[in-house]
C-alpha cells in the first residue's frame, strides 16, 4: 500500500473474527451546547453528522440576504464594447469610438423590465475587456474617450435614473478581470498589497471627500477600489454588486491575487445594503448559466476559506447535491464553514449573453421552465436581456418578456387558497399571501376552500428567518370517501418552491404535511393555483379590516387581515386603499409602489366609527414624499 496516512485506530475484539469487525464506524456523536442562530458557523474536518445537521439548522440570512431573496426575479443588461464588436469577450484593446448607441432609451430598459415583475437591474458597467460604462477619472478605456455624445455620455448615470423612475433597484456588474489593465501592465503585474488611500485623487481632481479610506491592495486591486468608490458614491444607492469569477481572455497563468478582502470592505462601508454576489460572501452562483436550480436547492451549505475572504463551496460548484445530510457530511472534511449562502440563477433570454443580430430570444415555454426551476426551487432568477447597438431593448425581446409575463400571471395570478378556513388563527398565517407571517408547524395543515376548485400547482414557502428545515413534505386532497390521497410531494422547500402537478385535481380541502425536518420548521405560505385561459383583471381598490375572520382577496366581501397582507402587494397610481374605522392596526407599514401628482394612490377610511391607526412606528410622512394621499387614517408615529 501506498500513500497518506491520515490516523490510526485500534480496538480489542472478544469472541470469533467476523468481516463486520473490520469496519469502521461513526465515533459517538457529541452534540455542541448553546448553538446561537447565526449565518455562519465554523466546523471541523472530524465533526459527526448530527453536529453539523444542528449547525446547518441554526443557520439564518442576514437582513440583506434577506432582502434580496424576496426580490425574487432580477434583471441582467449585458451592454459595452462587445455589443458593438459581435463578441462575447473582448480583448481589452478596443477602440472607444466603436461605442455609438444611436438611440440610447434606459427608459424603455426599465419600463419593460419592471412590467415584467423585476424588481432589480444589474448593468454590466465593466466586462472582462476593461470599457468602462460611465466616465472614470483612472482610465482611458472608458465612454469619455468615445466621440459618443462628445465624450459626455455616461450610461450608468441615465440607467441609474431610469431605474429609479420606474421603482427598479439598481445593481452593478464590475468585472475582476480586466484585460485591458492585463495590457497595461496593471493587472497581475507583481505589485505588493500595501495601504493604499481611496479615493486616489488625480490631477484636476476636484473632490473633497469626507471620509477616505485606507485599504491594502496591489496597484490592481487599487484601481478596482477607485472605481467602486466612483460607482458607489456618485450614482445613488446600489443594491447588488456582482462579481464575476471568469478571467476572459487573460492568460490562466497571469495571476492577480484579488484583494477581495478591501474591496468588501469598501463595499460595506458605501452600501451596506448591498449584497456582494458571486465572487462574495452574500450569493453564490448556482453552478450553470442554463437557469437551473438544483431539484434540492439548500442555502445552509458548507465553504472554505479561499483567501482575502473570499469563499467557495467546499465540494464543485456545479455538483448536484450541495446542502443534504449527504452532502454535509461528505464535504465537511474539506469545509472550513457552515454558511447561509442562497443561490443566484443566472441565464440570458438569448443564446449569447451581449446582443447578437442573428439571436432569437428564447420561447415562452422555456421561460416558464426556468422560473419554475429558479424562483420555484429556493433560488433568485438573474434574466439577461441585452440592450442592442442602438441602445434599446430589441423588440422581439420586449414581445417575449410580455408574453412571459402573461403567462406567469395567467399560472400565478389567483391563489386559490386565500379565503380558506383551518382549524385556528395561527394556520391562516400560511395562507393569507404574505411570506412576512408563518405558523410555526405542529402537525398537518388542513384548510377548506370556500367551493370545490381545480388546482394544478401548488407554492410552498418557508419563512426563512426562522432558517431552512424542511427536507420533504407532501401535499394531499381529500377525497369523496373522507381519506387523503397525495397529489405532489417535494424536499427542501426554501423561500419558495413550485411544484406542479401530474394532472389537474379537483377538491376543497388540502392539506400539507412536513414529513422530514432539521429544526423547528415555520410555514409562509400554502398557496393553490390553476392556469387560466387570461390574466386576471388588475385590481385597483384594496380593503383592509382588521377585524376579519380571515384573510381575504382585499375585496369588499373579502377585505385583507392585516398590515402584512396589505404589504404583501404592490401598488400602482390611482389606486385606492380603503381601510375599516375602529380599529388599531399591529405592525409596519411597508407599502410597495408611488403614486404621481396627478394620480397619486389614496388610503382612506370606509365603515362608521373611529378612525382607523396604524401603529409601531408607521408614518404617513414618507408616503406622502411618495404621493400618496391620505385621508381619515391615524397614525401612531404622527
Amino acid at each position: 500500500m501506498t500513500g497518506t496516512v491520515y490516523g490510526v485506530a485500534l480496538s480489542g475484539l472478544k469472541g470469533t473474527l467476523k468481516p463486520e469487525a473490520l469496519l469502521l464506524v461513526d465515533a459517538p456523536c457529541t452534540l455542541p451546547d448553546g448553538i446561537e442562530p447565526g449565518w455562519r458557523m465554523p466546523v471541523s474536518a472530524t465533526e459527526c453528522l448530527a453536529s453539523l445537521v444542528a449547525k446547518a439548522s441554526m443557520l439564518r440570512p442576514t437582513q440583506r440576504q434577506y432582502d434580496w431573496q424576496r426580490l425574487e426575479q432580477t434583471a441582467f443588461l449585458h451592454f459595452g464594447i462587445n455589443t458593438f464588436t459581435d463578441l462575447e469577450w473582448g480583448y481589452g484593446n478596443e477602440d472607444p469610438n466603436l461605442f455609438q448607441p444611436s438611440g440610447l432609451d434606459t427608459d424603455q430598459w426599465a419600463r419593460e423590465l419592471k412590467a415584467a415583475g423585476f424588481k432589480l437591474a444589474i448593468l454590466t458597467v465593466k466586462h472582462h475587456d476593461g470599457f468602462v460604462l460611465y466616465p472614470s477619472r483612472y482610465t482611458d478605456h472608458d465612454v469619455a474617450s468615445s466621440s459618443w455624445q462628445g465624450g459626455k455620455g455616461d450610461v450608468l448615470r441615465d440607467f441609474a435614473a431610469s431605474a429609479r423612475k420606474y421603482g427598479l433597484k439598481v445593481g452593478v456588474y464590475v468585472s475582476p478581470a480586466d484585460e485591458n489593465s492585463y495590457a497595461k501592465d496593471v493587472y497581475a503585474n507583481g505589485s505588493a498589497r500595501k495601504p493604499r488611500q481611496i479615493p486616489t485623487l488625480v490631477p484636476g481632481d476636484d473632490r473633497a471627500p469626507a471620509k477616505t479610506y485606507t485599504l491594502d491592495a496591489t496597484d490592481y486591486g487599487a484601481y478596482m477600489l477607485n472605481q467602486l468608490y466612483e460607482v458607489l458614491t456618485e450614482y445613488g444607492q446600489v443594491d447588488e454588486v456582482w462579481f464575476d469569477g471568469s478571467l476572459g481572455r487573460i492568460p490562466p497563468g497571469k495571476t492577480e491575487k484579488y484583494d477581495f478582502d478591501s474591496w468588501y470592505k469598501l463595499i460595506r462601508e458605501l452600501a451596506p445594503q448591498a449584497s456582494i454576489a458571486v465572487a462574495g460572501p452574500d450569493v453564490r452562483w448556482v453552478g450553470n448559466e442554463g437557469g437551473l436550480a438544483r431539484e434540492n436547492e439548500w442555502s445552509s451549505i458548507p465553504v472554505k476559506d479561499a483567501g482575502n475572504e473570499r469563499i467557495s463551496y467546499a465540494g464543485a460548484s456545479n455538483a448536484p447535491d450541495v446542502g443534504s445530510r449527504t452532502a454535509l457530511k461528505d464535504t465537511a472534511p474539506n469545509a472550513d464553514y457552515l454558511q447561509w449562502w442562497p443561490a443566484e440563477v443566472d441565464v440570458s433570454i438569448r443564446p449569447g449573453w451581449f446582443y447578437h443580430a442573428n439571436q432569437q430570444p428564447k420561447s415562452v415555454d422555456q421561460l416558464m421552465s426556468i422560473y419554475r426551476t429558479s424562483v420555484g426551487r429556493n433560488a433568485v432568477l438573474l434574466l439577461n436581456t441585452p440592450p442592442d447597438r442602438q441602445g434599446k431593448l430589441p423588440d422581439a425581446d420586449v414581445r417575449r418578456l410580455r408574453e412571459w409575463r402573461t403567462q406567469i400571471d395567467k399560472e400565478f395570478g389567483t391563489n386559490l387558497a386565500i379565503g380558506a378556513t383551518a382549524a385556528d388563527r395561527a394556520r391562516l398565517l400560511a395562507v393569507d399571501d404574505s411570506l412576512e407571517t408563518s405558523w410555526k408547524v405542529d402537525g398537518p395543515l388542513e384548510i377548506t376552500l370556500p367551493a370545490a376548485r381545480e388546482v394544478d400547482k401548488v407554492i410552498l414557502a418557508e419563512d426563512i428567518r426562522q432558517g431552512q428545515q424542511v427536507e420533504s413534505a407532501v401535499v394531499e386532497v381529500r377525497q369523496a370517501d373522507g381519506t387523503w390521497q397525495q397529489i405532489t410531494q417535494a424536499g427542501t422547500i426554501g423561500a419558495k418552491r413550485i411544484l406542479a402537478l401530474a394532472a389537474p385535481v379537483i377538491g376543497s380541502e388540502f392539506r400539507v404535511r412536513v414529513t422530514g425536518e432539521r429544526g423547528q420548521p415555520y410555514l409562509a405560505e400554502f398557496a393553490l393555483y390553476r392556469t387560466a385561459s387570461a390574466p386576471p383583471a388588475r385590481q385597483t381598490e384594496f380593503y383592509l379590516d382588521g377585524s376579519a375572520a380571515r384573510p381575504g382577496l382585499g375585496t369588499a366581501e373579502s377585505p385583507f387581515w392585516s398590515i402584512a397582507q396589505l404589504n404583501a402587494h404592490e401598488y400602482q397610481p390611482g389606486d385606492r386603499i380603503l381601510v375599516k374605522r375602529g380599529a388599531s392596526l399591529d405592525g409596519v407599514l411597508d407599502l410597495k409602489g408611488d403614486g404621481t401628482a396627478e394620480a397619486p394612490i389614496v388610503m382612506e377610511a370606509y365603515g362608521t366609527g373611529g378612525a382607523p391607526k396604524f401603529g409601531d412606528g408607521s408614518g404617513k410622512a414618507g408616503l406622502e414624499a411618495r404621493n400618496w394621499r391620505i385621508h381619515q387614517v391615524a397614525f401612531q408615529a404622527d
